[in-house]
């Protein structure tokens, strides 16, 4: 009798733990209004504390989804990512950003920070040139989208360096497969450029080596046509004095 009086006496007492052991868990934090939350963000911004400020603005869009502040949240946070910076990361908040926010006030800034995550990303010449082509497609969108943005003007400069990025790479490929004597893979490079970038500082190069390579194939008065309109539109490069030397005296006067 005195045990099961024990038994029933454990059993009442681990009921009872069990039941109230919510008192011993801590309780949940309220989140703290969204003007809070934004300053407490950017004073974590300022400090270079990104993940912090991070989470500070990521509870505005999550709690707080239909304020003021939600917009500027969701740009803050791919500003954090921009900073760090994990370009990657920072693109998928921007595209988001400007997809569902075209017309905010800040949206050339966000479409101008989504085309330098792809700029900041470009490799030199003879390397894959995707984030170069992807940066002048962000870049010309903003120019086109936000004509007035105070952005535009330096869009617009690294839209050139960007074409001239290209171009780079377009004249890289073509001289390669020149060495190696493929002039079926050359010439299509170097057709690429003429049309496609017919006002980049690799024009007199890519005219030169053009009639290198008629001269190989034999085609010498195709290859006299281009040095002529290298060494007359040209004549101040060396590109140019070297495309006169190709030529004979008489198409000089």
């Amino acid at each position: 009798m005195k045990r099961s009086l024990r038994v029933l006496w454990v059993l009442c007492i681990a009921a009872a733990l069990l039941s109230g052991c919510s008192f011993f868990q801590r309780r949940a934090e309220p989140i703290p209004p969204a003007d809070a939350l934004y300053r407490e963000g950017q004073a974590k911004l300022d400090q270079s504390d990104y993940a912090a400020a991070r989470e500070a603005f990521q509870k505005i869009a999550t709690h707080y989804a239909d304020t003021e502040y939600t917009p500027m949240a969701r740009f803050l946070i791919a500003e954090t990512y921009y900073r760090e910076p994990l370009y990657d990361k920072a693109i998928k908040e921007l595209e988001a950003f400007v997809a569902f926010y075209p017309s905010h006030r800040i949206a050339d800034l966000a479409q101008y920070r989504l085309a330098l995550s792809y700029y900041n990303q470009m490799k030199t010449v003879e390397q894959d040139q995707t984030n170069t082509a992807k940066a002048l497609e962000a870049l010309r969108k903003l120019v086109k989208e936000y004509p007035g943005s105070r952005y535009a003007p330096d869009a617009l400069s690294k839209i050139d360096l960007c074409r001239e990025r290209l171009a780079q790479k377009e004249l890289w490929v073509a001289t390669y497969n020149f060495t190696r004597q493929n002039y079926a893979a050359a010439l299509p490079r170097i057709d690429v450029i003429l049309k496609e970038y017919p006002r980049t500082l690799v024009v007199p190069e890519t005219l030169y080596l053009l009639g290198e390579i008629l001269t190989a194939q034999g085609k010498s008065a195709e290859a006299q046509r281009a040095y002529r309109q290298l060494a007359e539109q040209y004549p101040h490069t060396e590109w140019g004095r070297r495309a006169s030397l190709r030529l004979p005296p008489s198409a000089l006067r």
